[in-house]
């Protein structure tokens, strides 16, 4: 993943209090302590690498959870090219809510985590793999207990979960290194001529002074989304200011013709425009707060109300 620019401010860490995860709304109320588990759930795995165990092991777990909240699930396999390993094969994983409505959501996350942690701050560290913590399992924990709502509610609307592979093995001086499992999707969709009102992507939801600014491709190619889930932010995560660009699965399904914003936490007072942990060993789930996903939870359920309104 690539970035230009950012904003927010310093890093947190830690859980927070029950307290502190409920948003008030006149919709529904997200759990984020359902998310929170749903996200540690998946660093219990390991790093989840394309081709490791953990990988193996998690897809199955991901399918088994959606199962239980979604009408349907598919499991779509396929083969990519990578950057610097050759070929792999891939899983994505997706999650059909009211499969008949002809009005539809789609939601996106990337579930694998980096190979190498490549920026963090020792050298040694640089061949491991990144337990992905916030740069993968706090987007994916947010879909999961969001599907599981959705299922306890009636909604008219229909939602595509789609929890895409390989999103992490890119290198930075190659834009088409970075989400295969989402080129891979759009180029084989899960539903022939799949056209949803528009996508929102998760990536890096988790931190506990994140920051989601109005991602510079997500306005370029869908601001009058933009407008509409911050319109209906639930929290103060969400900011009104111009945020950095960053090369994200949401660019490639732009691309193919379906608008997709990316709700994203950049920072601006960081070399790298993310948060401190991002692709180091660091990435672990004591940085997840809670709050932050109830935010983030609380905002997806708005916005659905808001589209059935």
């Amino acid at each position: 993943m690539t970035a230009c620019g950012g904003s927010g401010t310093s890093t947190g860490s830690g859980e927070s209090t029950d307290s502190e995860n409920t948003v008030t709304s006149t919709q529904k109320t997200f759990d984020g302590k359902g998310a929170f588990e749903l996200t540690r759930q998946q660093c219990d795995f390991g790093p989840r690498v394309p081709g490791s165990t953990a990988h193996e092991r998690c897809a199955d777990w991901l399918m088994t959870t959606l199962r239980a909240s979604c009408d349907s699930v598919i499991l779509q396999t396929g083969t990519v090219q990578t950057a610097t390993e050759g070929k792999i094969g891939i899983k994505n994983i997706i999650g059909i809510i009211n499969p008949e409505a002809s009005q539809r959501l789609l939601l996106l996350a990337h579930w694998d985590t980096r190979p190498w942690a490549d920026n963090d701050p020792d050298d040694a560290n640089h061949k491991k793999p990144v337990m992905g913590a916030n740069d993968g399992a706090s987007g994916v924990g947010v879909l999961l207990q969001l599907a599981r709502q959705l299922k306890a509610d009636s909604i008219s609307l229909g939602v595509d979960i789609v929890l895409v592979d390989a999103e992490d093995m890119g290198v930075d001086d190659n834009e088409d290194s970075w989400g295969l499992g989402t080129q891979y999707w759009v180029a084989h969709p899960h539903v022939p001529g799949y056209k949803p009102l528009f996508g929102i992507l998760l990536d890096m939801v988790g931190s506990a002074n994140a920051t989601f600014g109005r991602e510079y491709y997500s306005m370029q190619f869908a601001s009058g989304f933009v407008d509409l889930v911050w319109n209906n932010a639930a929290g103060s995560h969400f900011i009104n200011v111009q945020g950095g660009a960053v090369t994200d699965d949401h660019v490639f399904v732009n691309r193919a013709g379906i608008p997709c914003i990316d709700i994203i936490d950049m920072r601006s007072d960081s070399p790298t425009g993310f948060c401190p942990e991002w692709h180091t060993i660091d990435d672990t789930i004591g940085h997840i707060d809670q709050a932050t996903l109830t935010e983030v939870g609380q905002t997806l359920l708005n916005v659905i109300a808001s589209l059935q309104q």
